[in-house]
């Protein structure tokens, strides 16, 4: 490359906001700057120009092979690079951008014409999304609230839900990637609760997308409440709800100011759990009003379309990603409703419930505007147990922590029934739930029963033999599968070498599911074994041959 194309491609990205900051002149601080959502009418690309793997990470690629998802659609398509760059030449440094939506989030450090700029060819409209301001957080009542326990005896909220039964028949997320978008994890790199979680590597990444960084263990603790409820472990305190699943915690929320920006990082980070991974989203968050009432939205928004965050939170579910999200917590305030993105048909909104398991005077209520059942499910999450701060506990109460009772609990379901799709799962827990004949507003179908859904799951997915038990393949490499006729109660399962050396053995007390997978045989020499499991229905013994592949 000459001299003059390398200086042409330094102003370019210069203009794009894409080279080292020390490298460009000063800019303005956050608070001080105009944000522009520009919405694109077009793409200048096709799929059929691209390979999956182009486009896609691998891990992307297996969810939607898993659920026979189209691969690549034009929504998984880059926004156009030429469109961003003329933005670029009117001023504008680029934040982030949504393939999904074929939006760019800009910063300007002046007002912007946007009559004039929608005259261009290839924007669709515009919109101002934040403007500078003072720190001035409105919507406080979306974060709940905490406090010093009273009671020194901790709630633990899986066992209203059956979650326990999951647990103890080892399901507990393992192999489930949950993205938790929030506000900040403060303290989570160093509180108790979470040292499991640390110890094992099952915080797989971290981002920061308002700061564009990776460090996200400040800002604010709601995020650590909450991924204390999913992974945290205190003895007799707090009993995570996927102990074992793998997090991405990734900041979207402002926790400054409330701008319509904010659904711009939410978005953003869906996208990117999309190409990490996830299984699940897990937010505890909500939009409805802003420091600047111009850009409000309305109740008759809240109609599974209309908000921007919405749409992106659809679309993060049509990749085969369950969308978990709080409802709200406007009851006794003046907007009383559910919020977005909770309002969206292919989200699961979750609502909160006292110890007594009526429901709370906080909690969002439904329809959406558009008649959907809303919340579709209830938790516990008044007084729940949760830690912030090192050597401390708290209570807290909120829908923001009802949210991660229920999608730390569907993570285990996963687990337990890998073949379930994000679509079946919400199916199971709202037919599972306690109100599902009659759904009302304010409990939505009502309090799931994760035993229900299980078996529901079950029925459509696990194999079900006319004898009391079978397992395979036989011969095996890896891993044996055993299936039974019905639930086991208990489950002793040994592998014993044919000497008479037993080289393996799982015990569980409480067995719910109809299926078990015995994994990581590949250590074992090549040769016969003498499987045998004994359940409360009954005992089969199996000879078995292990081979390499």
């Amino acid at each position: 490359m000459n001299r003059c194309s390398t200086i042409l491609s330094v102003i370019i990205l210069a203009f794009a906001g894409l080279i080292p900051a020390e490298a460009q002149q000063a800019y303005p601080d956050y608070d001080k700057l105009f944000f522009y959502r520009f919405w694109f009418n077009q793409k200048t690309a096709t799929a059929s120009e691209y390979e999956p793997e182009q486009l896609l990470s691998p891990a992307a690629i297996a969810r939607r092979e898993k659920y026979e998802i189209p691969l690549l659609t034009e929504s998984d398509l880059p926004v156009s690079n030429q469109h961003l760059q003329a933005l670029a030449g009117y001023g504008f440094r680029l934040k982030c951008t949504s393939k999904w939506l074929n939006t760019a989030l800009f910063t300007s450090t002046e007002p912007k014409d946007i009559e004039t700029l929608e005259e261009l060819y290839f924007i669709d409209s515009i919109r101002l999304v934040k403007h500078p301001a003072d720190p001035a957080k409105k919507s406080y009542s979306k974060y709940g609230v905490t406090a010093s326990p009273e009671d020194p005896v901790a709630f633990d909220p899986r066992l209203p839900l059956n979650g326990h039964l999951l647990h103890k028949s080892g399901f507990t997320g393992r192999n489930i990637t949950i993205a938790v978008l929030d506000a900040g994890f403060a303290n989570a790199d160093r509180i108790e609760a979470l040292n499991q979680l640390r110890r094992r590597g099952g915080i797989i990444a971290t981002r920061d997308f308002i700061n564009g960084s990776s460090f996200v263990y400040d800002y604010h603790t709601h995020g650590t409440s909450v991924l204390s409820i999913l992974a945290g472990s205190l003895p007799g305190i707090i009993n995570g709800t996927a102990p074992d699943a793998d997090y991405l915690l990734l900041r979207t929320e402002d926790d400054n100011t409330e701008y319509p920006v904010e659904e711009d990082y939410w978005i953003a980070a869906a996208e990117y759990a999309d190409s990490a991974g996830a299984d699940v989203i897990s937010s505890s968050l909500g939009y409805f009003t802003f420091d600047d009432p111009s850009m409000n939205y309305f109740f008759s928004d809240m109609n599974g379309d209309r908000p921007f965050i919405t749409r992106g939170a659809d679309m993060a579910a049509s990749k085969g990603i369950l969308v978990v999200n709080s409802a709200g917590n406007e009851r006794n305030n003046s907007w009383l409703r559910i919020i977005a993105p909770s309002d969206g048909d292919s989200v699961l909104c979750i609502g909160a419930l006292r110890h007594d398991l009526i429901i709370s005077d906080f909690s969002s209520a439904g329809f959406s505007s558009d008649g959907q059942v809303k919340p579709d499910a209830v938790a516990p999450g008044v007084s729940l147990p949760v830690q912030f701060e090192p050597e401390m506990w708290h209570t807290g109460s909120g829908t923001s922590f009802s949210c991660p009772v229920i999608s730390g609990l569907s993570a285990s379901l996963m687990q337990a029934v890998p073949e379930a799709s994000p679509a079946e799962i919400i199916k199971a827990l709202h037919e599972s739930s306690d109100r599902y004949a009659s759904p009302d507003s304010l409990y939505g179908y009502g309090l799931p029963d994760f035993l229900k859904a299980l078996r529901l799951l079950e029925a459509d997915h696990i194999f079900m033999p006319e004898v009391i038990m079978t397992a395979g393949p036989n011969p095996f490499t890896d891993e044996i599968f055993f299936w039974f006729h019905e639930s086991p109660g208990s489950l002793t399962v040994t592998i014993t070498e044919a000497s008479g050396r037993t080289v393996l053995e799982r015990n569980f007390p409480v067995y719910v599911a109809r299926s078990f997978r015995l994994s990581s045989l590949g250590n074992l020499a090549q040769g016969l074994y003498i499987i045998k499991a004994v359940t409360d229905q009954g005992d089969r013994t199996f000879k078995m041959i292990r081979i390499n592949r």
